[in-house]
């Protein structure tokens, strides 16, 4: 959460026109008919992680797409082996402070950040991080993505993230 997914994502996507941008949240709210944030409210996090595993499964089957997902998609049992055997995993790692501003500028469309102090908001990023390090330590491949705050950033960013994990592309 707030590490860049869907910033690096949409940017790919722009410079790299073969390629699709599917976020993953955005086809759970496609799907549902309803945000994320209604989903959590109404539904709870259990069904919300059961429609985000159900909506990987079907992404999974594309080609010639980045998913983003959500923080927690790969916690979930046999999400991140699932994401391995299907493509290419890309861990966007940003450093704590980055995550914090990140999180507290776009915290009205986090529903689990909803209503939380700035403290409380950085006790989260360590706990979550720490709860989901050992699901992160599958990705394949780690990006540092705290450079993405503004188009010369982006721009600098998606160069090298083409160069690293996708040589043969244009952009």
């Amino acid at each position: 959460m707030g590490a860049g997914k869907t910033t690096l994502g949409r940017a790919l996507a722009v410079r790299l026109p073969r390629l699709t941008y599917i976020d993953l949240d955005e086809e759970i709210e496609r799907h549902a008919g309803m945000s994320v944030s209604k989903i959590f409210a109404t539904y709870g996090e259990k069904v919300f992680r059961t429609m985000e595993a159900d909506a990987l499964r079907d992404v999974a089957s594309l080609s010639n797409v980045i998913v983003g997902c959500g923080g927690g998609t790969p916690c979930a049992e046999g999400n991140m082996e699932l994401m391995n055997r299907c493509g290419t995993t890309v861990l966007l790692s940003a450093r704590r402070p980055t995550l914090l501003r990140r999180l507290l500028e776009a915290q009205a469309q986090r529903p689990k950040l909803n209503g939380m102090s700035a403290d409380e908001v950085a006790a989260y990023i360590d706990s979550a991080l720490a709860e989901r390090a050992e699901a992160y330590g599958k990705a394949q491949y780690s990006f540092p993505s705290d450079r993405l705050e503004n188009e010369a950033e982006i721009e600098a960013s998606c160069r090298f993230f083409i160069r690293k994990f996708l040589p043969g592309a244009r952009s």
